[in-house]
């Protein structure tokens, strides 16, 4: 991406007037930046949504395709494409929790990893939103404790991710409030 070069991300990106929600957005994105085609994609949810480092609400869709796809990455929008076993999210090879505090004084911590791919023979970096998404989405699929420690409640994981959300959202609007 143009404003994050070198990231590692799902596909996706801004929506725009022709789509009519986000996953209009998702399945676009992901034909435009991987050659994904709608069609091949069989939608299953949207999780909570996160909040990214430019404070842009960012809501993920889920969905199935063939493990036969091949992708054919957009070269202005995408150097590489990669695939990550579900299970490495919960049980990681090389993980690393990073500190961090957003602009409006929320803290807490983001997940790290570090994925040796053997088929391209490359580490990738997954950190941020993209490795929170992934470690939900596996935490949901797997229903089992990951090997380092997580903000949700894995009682209730649905409602703790809700209560996240709102508590890092409540701390956005209170910093935009004082900043008026």
């Amino acid at each position: 991406l143009r404003s994050s070069p070198g990231e590692v991300c799902f596909p996706g990106g801004k929506s725009e007037a022709i789509d009519k929600d986000e996953i209009d957005t998702a399945l676009r994105e992901a034909k435009e930046e991987v050659g994904l085609q709608p069609e091949k994609v069989e939608v299953i949810c949207r999780l909570v949504p996160g909040i990214d480092k430019m404070n842009h609400l960012v809501t993920p869709v889920v969905g199935f395709i063939e493990d036969t796809f091949q992708a054919t990455p957009n070269p202005d929008e995408v150097s590489d494409v990669f695939v990550v076993p579900l299970d490495y999210f919960v049980e990681p090879v090389t993980y690393k929790p990073l500190p961090y505090t957003t602009w409006s004084g929320y803290s807490s911590w983001m997940h790290c990893f570090t994925y040796d791919d053997p088929e391209h023979k490359m580490s990738f970096k997954i950190w941020g939103l993209t490795a929170q998404f992934a470690v939900f989405l596996a935490l949901v699929i797997f229903g089992k404790r990951p090997t380092f420690e997580v903000d949700y409640d894995l009682d209730n994981l649905i409602s703790s991710s809700e209560n996240n959300f709102m508590n890092l959202y409540a701390s956005l609007y209170e910093r935009k409030k004082s900043n008026l």
